[in-house]
């Protein structure tokens, strides 16, 4: 698998995961900072893929 394919795939799981955060925020804080922590990692590990 390329290294692009890779790296479009998290980023495009991290939007995902941050429109997770956005939409539960209100009703239910902790799965909001769950899916924020995952989008983060997500997103870290995009810019290591890319990077490395």
């Amino acid at each position: 698998m390329s290294r692009e394919v890779v790296v479009i795939g998290l980023l495009a799981v991290a939007g995902i995961l941050v429109g997770g955060v956005y939409s539960t925020y209100k009703t239910a804080k902790v799965m909001a900072a769950v899916l924020g922590v995952a989008a983060v990692l997500a997103l870290g590990g995009a810019i290591v893929w890319l990077v490395s």
